[in-house]
């Protein structure tokens, strides 16, 4: 099925709105899991546990390994159930979460609404969404994951607004209701229906793909496989980097001089290249796959680290954040489309839920690690041009994992 200009693209959607707009909303609602919708509650945190900045920082980070180490097993389901059926549970175990927080009576049951919270809104809503339309979508992968991915994108331009108006018309417990209930109003009926009929690639569909679907690998030929080793050590430096440079941001402002303002003005500028990046490359992986565009999509990413550690003055925040928007719309598209294309369908659910433990995993360690070394000494823009080799290194790494993937899988040097 080739697709191609305006009219295209718009059939495309109109065609397979329900499956795209069900993985939106996956992604949409994983908001509620993510650093920045819990980071808005913060400060009360603290304030009604008293707790220190560490202490609610390694409270934080226990339960997001928790919730790492819990992923793999859960995510599972989604090789032994259809993803209709895992939606139908884990939204109003989201749910639940999003009560359990503001009603936590104490630091065990805070700790335990925060692992709900990491488990089943950052991992399992996109567990769900990027699994699924890695199945469903033959030819047309790349712009279905990057259209999926739009979604948290939505969640992160709509949920603080929204968040702000409700801690200020009745104080921070009530966006925490009002999430709860957005989630079981709308998300769990509205996603389970709308993902609840299978899409099949038609036979001239998955004829006319350029797009690889690999021999069926099992969980444990994948632990065993140095492959994933290989994608592993470049796919989790766009987790890693993003978050250590958002969770220092206020060090990264005071050691720098700069007005709060500056960072709040370039978010618009993030989210409006990681969308038109997105886009753009969901159209490239149809085209090339996304094994012949791994090697090198952590290149802007290096360039991004590089400005964070060599640019003082200002502009250069605008430099960063426009770079890793490109970062984060090719991550997330390529990244999407992967896994089928190394490891084949049949245990998407289970082998993707180890890259997204591994991806949860580098998100808790990198904060606390980073930290470590600015109290011994080292400033964060010193340790970005470290990342800026790591992204380089890596990149060398993902293009040799990419040939050796295409040359065991026999798939064609080119298109």
């Amino acid at each position: 099925m080739e697709l191609s200009g305006a009219t295209g693209a718009a059939r495309f959607i109109r065609v397979n709105a329900r499956w795209l707009a069900g993985g939106f909303l996956l992604t949409a609602f994983s908001s509620f899991g993510q650093t920045f919708f819990i980071g808005l509650s913060g400060a009360d945190i603290r304030r009604v546990f008293d707790l220190s900045a560490g202490e609610f920082g390694g409270l934080y980070m226990i339960a997001t390994l928790g919730s790492a180490a819990t992923l793999p097993f859960l995510g599972r389901t989604l090789d032994i159930m259809p993803g209709w059926k895992v939606a139908r549970f884990c939204l109003p175990a989201l749910a639940l979460a999003c009560l359990a927080l503001p009603l936590a009576p104490g630091i065990v049951w805070l700790g335990a609404a925060l692992y709900l919270l990491r488990l089943f809104g950052q991992g399992m809503m996109t567990e769900i969404a990027y699994t699924e339309i890695g199945r469903w979508f033959a030819a047309s992968r790349g712009r279905a994951m990057a259209l999926t991915a739009m979604g948290l994108q939505a969640g992160n331009a709509l949920m603080p607004l929204g968040f702000v108006a409700l801690a200020s018309a009745g104080g921070w417990h009530w966006p925490w209701f009002g999430a709860a209930a957005l989630t079981l109003a709308l998300g769990w009926p509205v996603i389970v229906k709308l993902i609840g009929v299978e899409r099949q690639p038609s036979a001239a569909e998955a004829q006319g793909a350029t797009g690889l679907v690999a021999r069926d690998w099992t969980r444990g030929q994948v632990l065993r496989d140095p492959v994933l080793y290989m994608l592993l050590a470049g796919t989790l430096a766009p987790p890693f980097i993003g978050t250590i440079v958002f969770f220092h941001l206020g060090y990264l402002i005071e050691l720098r001089g700069y007005d709060p303002l500056a960072f709040a003005f370039a978010f618009p500028v993030m989210a409006g290249t990681t969308v038109l990046f997105s886009l753009a490359c969901g159209v490239l992986v149809d085209r090339f796959t996304a094994l012949r565009l791994l090697p090198f999509y952590l290149l802007p990413l290096a360039v991004a680290s590089l400005a964070v550690g060599l640019i003082e003055p200002v502009w250069g925040i605008y430099l960063f954040m426009m770079l890793l928007g490109v970062s984060n719309g090719f991550t997330q598209t390529i990244v999407g489309a992967l896994w089928p294309e190394v490891y084949g369908l049949a245990n998407l659910g289970g082998i993707r839920a180890i890259v997204v433990a591994a991806m949860v995993l580098s998100t808790a360690v990198g904060p606390g690690l980073t930290g470590l070394l600015i109290d011994r000494g080292v400033p964060l823009p010193e340790q970005m041009l470290g990342m800026a080799a790591w992204c380089l290194a890596a990149s060398a790494s993902l293009a040799l994992a990419s040939r050796a993937v295409m040359r065991r899988e026999g798939y064609r040097a080119a298109t």
